[in-house]
Formats: structure tokens, sequence, C-alpha cells
């Protein structure tokens, strides 16, 4: 079968299936209420070959049969494009494709929350599908997911009680985290960088809890962001659809938020992947900034017209001491979102990051190279503890019959001055 006449059997309308040992199980009706058609039902007894037949869209999975479910995870994620598996009423560790989903008692407050759980997650699906078609009328071939979306994700960690820092290495193993103390620290990562996951720990009376639950949902930005409450759940419905509660251990709490913040991570990687189709393959799909051989054309054709207009023009390069491979992509990821528009930047093979800022003369490159670092600083990722990232910034600007290797050059002599000093 060719990859197009896979393509073609990637139907938009495989059924939702539903596993459970009850054939009149309400989740039907409320499937079919809530648009999400058309479904199918198989018992614990038949549910890998239901799967294996019906290539659903979705799976739900009724709680029990823990040895099954995690057989039928290792079905599931082989599927493409991607199916969301929802565990409801979990008791155990799920497997890592697994979105648990607690509190399911049928009535109409629980129904609405899983439909609305599972809209997000198919929405997921279709990205993943109109990705695979886009690359296969780019390529021609159909792609295996490089490695874990968890390894690219951030995740904002929020509180100042005694369980904040067991919650932030527990944390800090799985994936990148951002620390804050405050909600108004809180505020600004939300609005400065792009994160897939929130932990909202101890420290917070329910009223703080309930007013930052009510803003998150009411900016359409961070309506499908994963969040984990340790706290109890207030008596109100939030309309979140990937909010949850958890109390317990650390890792209990962590290994409940992975899912979701998996799923949001692979969203996102999705979404630079289109990007970088849309640019012609020129952007890095996991920074969003310019491959190395595009920064390189681009860089002189910027000086050419620079040179030839009169116009000023500024490189920054950003050095990032003690950071691994995830905070380099990450950090470079944060570049990419503050940036201008006019100007461009690549992660270099040593980690370092190069921007150009585009009419920008050397007191304008500081004010917005300054601006970049003040971000980057508050980025913090450590399996062991929290670590402050603390670039190094060298900054060159264009001069009369300057060449771009001309202006490469004096950067790197500020390196190893800076390195010397």
């Amino acid at each position: 079968m060719t990859a197009e006449n896979r393509l073609s059997s990637m139907s938009y309308h495989a059924p939702i299936l539903v596993i459970s040992d009850d054939d009149s199980s309400p989740l039907l009706a409320a499937l079919s209420e809530a648009r999400l058609e058309p479904s199918a039902i198989a018992g614990w007894h038949d549910a890998v070959d239901a799967v294996t037949r019906l290539r659903p869209s979705a799976v739900v999975a009724t709680a029990g049969h823990d040895a099954t479910l995690h057989t039928l995870a290792r079905l599931v994620a082989t599927i493409k494009p991607y199916v969301p598996l929802i565990a409801l009423g979990p008791r155990s560790d799920l497997p890592e494709n697994a979105i648990g989903f607690d509190g399911i008692g049928f009535d109409g407050d629980d129904l609405a929350r899983l439909t609305a759980r599972l809209r997000a997650a198919l929405r997921v699906r279709t990205l993943h599908a109109t990705t695979l078609r886009r690359l296969i009328e780019d390529g021609g071939v159909t792609p295996t997911q490089a490695h874990d979306p968890a390894q690219d994700a951030t995740v904002l960690l929020i509180g100042r009680g005694a369980a904040y820092p067991a919650l932030s290495v527990a944390l800090g193993e799985r994936v990148g985290v951002v620390g804050a103390l405050s909600i108004e620290a809180a505020a600004k990562h939300l609005n400065a960088r792009e994160l897939d996951g929130i932990i909202l720990a101890e420290g917070f009376s329910p009223r703080v809890v309930d007013a930052f639950l009510t803003v998150l949902s009411e900016d359409a930005r961070f309506r499908n962001l994963p969040i984990v409450v340790t706290a109890p759940p207030p008596e109100r419905p939030i309309d979140l659809p990937n909010l949850d509660f958890a109390q317990g251990e650390p890792t209990r709490i962590i290994t409940r938020a992975l899912p979701l913040i998996r799923q949001h991570a692979f969203e996102a990687q999705l979404g630079r992947v289109l990007r970088s189709l849309d640019a012609g393959g020129l952007l890095e799909p996991r920074t969003g900034l310019l491959t190395p051989a595009a920064f390189e054309r681009d860089f002189a054709a910027a000086v050419y017209h620079a040179q030839s207009r009169g116009d000023g023009l500024s490189v920054a390069k950003f050095v990032l001491h003690r950071a691994d491979p995830r905070s380099r992509f990450d950090t470079a990821r944060i570049v990419s979102r503050l940036m201008r528009k006019m100007d461009f930047g690549t992660l270099q093979d040593d980690g370092s990051i190069l921007v150009v800022f585009a009419e920008t003369d050397l007191r304008g490159a500081q004010t917005i190279a300054r601006r970049l670092m003040a971000v980057m600083k508050q980025t913090s990722h450590s399996a062991r503890r929290e670590t402050r990232i603390d670039p190094d910034v060298s900054l060159a600007t264009l001069q009369p019959d300057d060449s771009a290797r001309a202006i490469l050059s004096r950067l790197t002599k500020l390196d190893t001055r800076r390195a010397a000093s």
C-alpha cells in the first residue's frame, strides 16, 4: 500500500470505541448527544480485536482490567494518526499514552467534562492527520515519531508550600520546569512563553485558586492547557477540559499529569512541523528558528541589503552555560516566540543562539537582548534542583564594508575574550 493510500484510509469518521462490559453504557448516549459520532462498544474480552479491526479515532476505556489496558495502550500507540486513549476511574499507574479521568459517575457534569476532554484530544488527532498528509505531499514518505514529545515539554509549577521542592524535583526528572511562587509571577510566564501544562500546588486559598482557574478558562490561549491542582476541587464546575485534581505523593501527581502534558507537547510539536512546512523546510521544527543553512543564506542576504540601503543591522550571540539539550531547545523556542517579526535566528550546533536584529543599531540591539535574557533567566531545568540559565550575550553591529563572515568573526572574538576574562 502506498503512502497516499495509507493516508486515505485514515478516516476522520473512524468510530470512537468504548470499552465496557455494559452494553447499555450511558457513554454512547453522551457521545451521540455531543455529536461525537459514530461510536461503537466492545467488551474487555474482545477489546484488542475491536481496536485492530476498527482502527478507531479514539478509545474510552471503563475501569478495571488493568493488564488488558496496558496491552490495549501498546496497540493504540502504533496507530497513525494519533488515537487518544482515555481511561476512566484509573486504580493504578496508567500507560504513558493513557489519559486518566476521575470522578465518572455518569451524571451530566461528568459526561460534559469527559466529552470536552475527548473533543480536545480529537483535535490533536486531526492536526496529526493534517501533518502526515503535508509531509507525504512534500516528501513522499510518512515519518516515524523521532522522540517522546515529553522531552520537549515545559511545565509551569506554581506553589509556595512544603511540597513545592519535592514536586519540583519529581517534575524536573521528566520535563522542563518553570517555577513561580505567586500567581502574579505565573501570569508573566503564561504571557511570555509557550507551556505544556501547569501544576498548581499548595499555598493558595480556595478563592485564589478558583479565580486563577476562571481566568484561564476565559482565555482561549489556555483553555486546552493541562492543569493539575493539588487542592480539592471547587464546588462549581470550571470549563477547562484538561483540568484535573490530584492529591498524594509528588510522583503520583506528576505521573497522573504526564499523559496530558505529553499530548499537549505533541500538539505543539505538530504545530512547529506545519510552520516549518509552510516555510519550505527552512525552519527547524524543534525550535521554530531557521535551520543553520537557511540562517547562513538569509544572514548574507540581510547584510548585503543593509549595506546597499544604508540600514542598521546587529547580531546577538547567546551562550547558554550549563544548559542541557532540553533547555537549549526550550530557550530557542522562547527566542522564536519573543523576537520581532523582522528578526531571525538559529540554534547552532554548539548550543549557542544567533539572532539578527534587522534595521537596529547597537543601542537598540542591547535593549532587545536584555529583554530576551530576562525571560531566559527565568527558565529552570534540572533533575536534582532548580538551576537558573544565566546566558552570556555578545553583540556586534554592521560596519561599513562589513561582510557576514566579518560580523560573526567579531562575535567569536568577543566570546573568546569573555571566556578568558
